[in-house]
């Protein structure tokens, strides 16, 4: 199967800009997702892995307020039911571990723009 940056859906979601790869897949799912400044919403999944890919830029996330610095090509492991935000100007890929779901987000908390 292959698939077009034009067959993605273009989402935006507190500070990121998201391009959604719909493979009708329950096992996994993948989305690039570009932050100029970053993603300004603290929240949890209850059921999934998060696996972020740092193509390009530099900055930090946040995992249960712990920060950890990330650069390109760093790859950042995160299990279900931790608290994540992240900062900076990144291009990333997110694979989440079986396939988000909305009904398993929970918010937390936003984020004000001037946090660092």
């Amino acid at each position: 199967m292959k698939l077009t940056q034009k067959q993605a859906q273009l989402k935006h979601k507190f500070g990121a800009k998201l391009r959604v790869y719909k493979i009708n897949k329950k096992e996994f799912g993948i989305v690039y997702i570009g932050v100029k400044k970053g993603h300004f919403e603290e929240f949890y999944n209850k059921k999934s892995t998060f696996i972020y890919y740092v193509i390009e830029g530099t900055g930090a996330f946040y995992l249960n307020g712990k920060k950890i610095p990330v650069k390109a090509t760093n790859l950042i492991v995160i299990p279900p039911m931790t608290k994540i935000y992240y900062l900076g100007k990144m291009k990333m890929t997110l694979t989440t571990i079986p396939a988000w779901n909305a009904k398993n987000e929970v918010h937390v908390r936003f984020i004000k723009e001037s946090v660092k």
